[in-house]
């Protein structure tokens, strides 16, 4: 019954916060910051292909050794994904309603500049995870696709030019709407002091380069032959 409740409770506490602009723009800083996570742990799996076969390919039988767990954690993620989406377009369409109508282009430029920017990145993006998904999960599109052998599968799908380079492009992807997605979030969740965004944006900067440093690092190191 306590359980219950306590569900209960929780609901309505996500309901109330839904129906508000700052309710709203939290639950999308913490699905974004779930996903980011997520983002961090996927670098660190890709990171093990320079180790070797064994290595990847281990670290990959390793996640598939608890089916409840792996499930749990992509149930967790697309429900993240799903608020995260569905909060960015809500907020998006309630700023366009609050816009006056007669403000000059120039205003509204540069009010609007940088979130048109990462809602567009951010579809982008999801357009690059999907493609991912499928390229070497799921074999589409791939050469010589093998289930299970993933530095084989990583090795061979990005040898050719156009495929690193889309890679490349979405290495550069996540590392901006990681930027802007580190900035808005503290700033959603109240951790941001006014006073300190000069101090704070370059600290920001770093992380997000060198996030996509990191996967940008796989599909160079395949052209490059250092992961062969």
């Amino acid at each position: 019954m306590t359980t219950h409740v306590a569900v209960a409770t929780a609901e309505t506490r996500l309901a109330d916060g839904w129906r508000s602009t700052v309710g709203r723009k939290a639950l999308v800083a913490v699905s974004g910051l779930v996903l980011w996570a997520w983002v961090i742990a996927h670098l660190f799996g890709n990171l093990t292909l320079y180790c070797g076969p064994e290595a990847a390919d281990g670290y990959a039988a390793a996640l598939r050794r608890i089916p409840a767990a792996l499930w749990a954690v992509r149930a967790v993620l697309v429900a993240a994904a799903v608020v995260h989406v569905t909060g960015v377009v809500s907020l998006a369409r309630a700023g366009r309603a609050a816009r006056p109508r007669h403000a000059s282009a120039a205003i509204l430029d540069a009010a609007a500049v940088a979130s048109r920017a990462a809602r567009v990145g951010g579809i982008l993006l999801l357009l690059f995870v999907a493609a991912h998904v499928l390229h070497l999960t799921f074999g589409v599109l791939h050469p010589a696709f093998a289930p299970g052998r993933v530095h084989a599968n990583v090795v061979a799908g990005l040898q050719r030019g156009w495929v690193a380079a889309f890679y490349l492009a979405g290495a550069a992807l996540v590392g901006l709407h990681l930027f802007h997605g580190l900035w808005a979030s503290a700033r959603s969740l109240g951790v941001r002091p006014e006073a300190a965004p000069t101090r704070r944006r370059p600290a920001i900067a770093i992380v997000a380069a060198v996030v996509a440093a990191g996967f940008a690092s796989i599909p160079i190191g395949v052209l490059a032959g250092w992961l062969r």
